[in-house]
């Protein structure tokens, strides 16, 4: 069914040559084909004989035979039959490898004999869906920052598919993904290639590594597909990217221009320093291989030349897009577009001429007002005579048409001279002739500023923190605004709007510079008196209309160490010792006083702490840190005295620390005697030069060393007197026991025990115990108290006084 169908339609186009060759010389004719690539060796195309006219028996005898222009031979006539077949597989791929070729023809030369003819024949080799598109890397790596606005777009290798029209490659799509997504973009030559799109902002902490799928679809049928790995790594923090001067730069290169020349000079800057302003140029991957091995890109300078010998019938237009990055850690990049004209020979340039510009003009200019009046020309005539005029799409203008030849540039949209101070604007006119011709012009608009911007404080609050007994006119703090307009518009006056407190004026506490904002005190400031202030300042531009802005300023003074801690307690006249009485029978631990002492600081600077700063003996009191209690750390012995001088400091915790001090004079009392219905107990006295008499104790003490001598010098001769019946006592001066003045009544105790067994004595409480009843007469010397009992040693005075007593005792027992 498919032979009879192309059959038909090899005979309506021999038709067709045949109606041609009536009109016409048939040396000039051409008999077309049509076949699809790939068939298989063999096949028919077409009876060609019968569509030539020649009788298919004299083929042979007329040596009929098949020649291939310039190419291999890939069909053959059949002689026999006349029939033309395929004697070799085509692929249309190969034979016509431009993809700007819409039709593939084989040309053929039949030839006879007998007479000689020649006959012209075009195979038309038609594609087929042979082959899936791919594309040049399997993975492409996408460096792409974390702070990437939303909606940047990203260039994308394009698939490749040899076949073509709808074979080709038709559409694209990407695997899912929340933050990216993928647009399709048509060239000049109707390939289509994808732009990555950024949807949903990037964060590295979140996600460092997008892996995407991206597919390319032909439309052929059935449909087949080709995928690439797109691997996107976010990179962090690089401020700013590369910028071009401009976006898309379109540039015309004459054909046969000398390799090396220069076609361009891209500029890119970027705001960074270092190494991250340091700056390489690249192709990105849209760009195809056909232009990179046209132009040569240097990665330095960013200059574009001439790489290989240009021919405008090959390629008339060279798209790219150079890239630009920066060399900081984490790489950024600008990209720019650049299409190259390739131009033929168009001897007059177009003609651009500024009748009028209108330059400084007010930033609220309104729209439409116009700025510039643009005629243009061209000696040309027809096509390479009409021109047209633009400027770049960036820009808030367009360009209007009044007449012939006459054009008015005017505001589209709003302008800011905060955001764009003034605008380099290039007026591009182009020919219509082929190739294309154009000039163009840069005239510089800038812009005056009105005051449409309030002054703004870099805080909406401040506190300032200001150490009290501070100097007047002490400056505090520099409250700066900041008003991006210019000249009277950005010059700043400060005041302080007035708030009464307590019935004083701000303007009474404080001070401001009105040119610089330097906030000043008016006062020496007092913790303890004035703790804070809350008030506002002002700055208003020098405009017309002038603009302000407020802020609030928290003062808080903060406290200094400038009050000496006070001693209330216990009280005194200034200057005057503090007197105190306690009992000399105190117990351990008992409280003797307690030191109060307050501060009006702050509460750091008013801690308070208590020590000595003198003390009779370091051992007998204590003092508490924290709450100022004094108190005992042991009973009174006999040997303290009587009278106790302690001097107590009470310091702050401030820096430096300030301190008081009270002196305590402390004066103990003696108890009266307690008596015991069990026990007899005799008084003690250590303290002898409080309580006796001083001439008391000489002649006591003079009565007892006399006693003793004489006691001693009777005990020596009695041991020196010779006994024949037994051995003589041994001598001891401890305790002598006499009865009724006689020898031989005489008791002698002459071991410790028997002394302990009478008699207790309490040191600590000064006294000597009687434990029974003693003989009546008896009488008892006490001159030394054993060790053995675990008491001290008395000396010759107390030795006495024991005597005394014991005899006064015995006496009344």
């Amino acid at each position: 069914m498919a032979s009879h169908t192309h059959q038909f339609t090899w005979r309506r186009y021999v038709l067709t040559i045949l109606i041609v060759s009536a009109v016409t010389d048939s040396s000039f004719a051409v008999t077309h084909y049509s076949v699809p690539e790939e068939m298989e060796e063999g096949s028919v195309v077409a009876n060609l004989a019968a569509d030539l006219g020649l009788d298919v028996k004299t083929l042979t005898k007329r040596k009929m035979r098949i020649d291939v222009v310039g190419n291999q031979k890939y069909v053959d006539i059949n002689k026999d039959t006349g029939e033309l077949y395929i004697l070799e597989k085509m692929d249309r791929e190969f034979l016509c490898p431009l993809k700007t070729a819409t039709s593939c023809f084989l040309k053929l030369d039949a030839t006879i004999e007998n007479p000689i003819r020649m006959f012209n024949i075009e195979v038309e080799i038609t594609d087929i869906n042979d082959n899936a598109p791919h594309f040049r890397r399997g993975t492409m790596p996408l460096d792409i920052s974390e702070s990437s606005s939303v909606g940047e777009r990203f260039s994308l290798n394009n698939a490749v598919d040899p076949d073509v029209g709808t074979n080709s490659v038709q559409d694209y799509h990407l695997s899912s993904s929340e933050h990216f997504a993928i647009e399709i973009q048509t060239g000049r030559d109707g390939s289509k290639f994808a732009d990555l799109i950024l949807k949903k902002a990037l964060d590295r902490e979140q996600q460092a590594v997008h892996n995407l799928i991206l597919t390319a679809v032909d439309g052929g049928v059935p449909t087949r597909t080709g995928t690439a790995n797109i691997v996107v790594r976010v990179l962090d923090i690089n401020d700013n990217a590369p910028t071009f001067d401009k976006e898309n730069n379109k540039i015309y290169v004459m054909e046969n221009s000398p390799i090396g020349s220069l076609v361009i000079k891209l500029n890119a800057s970027d705001l960074d320093e270092g190494t991250n302003s340091d700056i390489i140029y690249s192709y990105s991957l849209y760009t195809s291989e056909k232009t990179q091995n046209t132009f040569t890109l240097n990665p330095d300078s960013g200059e574009i030349r001439v790489k290989e010998m240009i021919n405008y019938e090959d390629f008339k237009i060279y798209d790219m897009e150079v890239i630009a990055t920066d060399k900081g850690p984490n790489a950024l990049s600008g990209q720019c577009k650049l299409t190259i004209l390739v131009t033929d020979m168009n001897d007059n340039h177009p003609e651009i001429s500024i009748k009028s510009f209108q330059s400084p003009i007010k930033e609220n200019a309104p729209l439409d007002t116009v700025i510039a009046v643009v005629s243009v020309g061209d000696k040309d005539s027809g096509d390479n005579g009409i021109v047209d005029l633009h400027i770049p799409d960036n820009m808030p203008f367009k360009m209007r048409e009044s007449s012939d030849n006459y054009f008015e540039l005017i505001i589209s949209e709003s302008l800011d001279r905060e955001k764009v101070p003034e605008y380099d604007i290039t007026f591009t006119v182009t020919d219509r002739g082929s190739p294309l011709l154009s000039d163009n012009e840069t005239m510089t608009l800038e812009l005056l500023d009105v005051n449409d911007n309030v002054p703004q404080f870099p805080q909406s609050f401040y506190t300032i923190r200001v150490m009290e007994n501070n100097a007047p006119g002490a400056l505090l703090s520099s409250l700066t605004a900041f008003d991006p307009d210019l000249h009277e518009n950005q010059y700043l006056v400060y005041f302080i709007i007035e708030k009464e407190i307590a019935n004083t004026s701000m303007s009474m506490l404080f001070s401001i510079n009105p040119e610089n904002g330097n906030l000043y005190a008016l006062k020496t400031f007092d913790y303890e008196m004035e703790k804070e202030f809350l008030f506002h300042i002002e700055a208003r531009d020098s405009g017309v209309p002038p603009l302000s802005s407020n802020v609030t300023v928290h003062i808080i003074i903060v406290d200094q160490n400038d009050n000496t801690p006070v001693i209330v307690s216990p009280w005194r006249a200034h200057g005057s010792m503090v007197e105190e009485k306690i009992p000399r029978s105190t117990d351990k631990g008992s409280l003797v006083a307690k030191v109060i002492a307050i501060d009006t600081d702050s509460v750091l600077n008013s801690r308070i702490t208590y020590q000595f700063l003198q003390v009779t003996d370091a051992t007998l009191f204590s003092l508490d840190q924290y709450n100022g209690e004094i108190r005992t750390m042991r009973m009174f012995s006999y040997r303290d005295p009587r009278h106790q001088r302690l001097v107590v400091v009470a310091k702050d915790n401030g820096e430096p620390a300030l301190s008081a001090t009270v002196t305590i004079k402390l004066s103990t009392v003696e108890t009266a005697v307690k008596a015991y219905s069990d026990m007899t107990e005799v008084p003690l006295e250590y303290d002898i030069f409080s309580d006796l008499n001083l001439y008391l104790v000489i002649g006591l003490g003079l009565v007892s060393f006399l006693l003793l001598i004489t006691i001693l010098v009777t005990i020596v001769l009695k041991c020196q007197k010779p006994k024949a019946s037994k051995a003589a006592p041994p001598c001891r001066n401890s305790v002598i026991s006499e009865r009724n003045s006689t020898i031989a009544d005489s008791t002698l105790v002459s071991n410790d025990a028997y002394w302990y067994s009478l008699f207790l004595a309490e040191t600590r409480k000064g006294k000597l115990v009687v434990r029974q009843p003693l003989p009546k007469g008896s009488r008892y010397i006490v001159s030394s108290i054993p060790r053995s009992t675990g008491l001290t040693e008395t000396s010759d005075s107390a030795a006495s006084t024991l005597q005394a007593s014991t005899t006064s005792s015995s006496s009344s027992t």
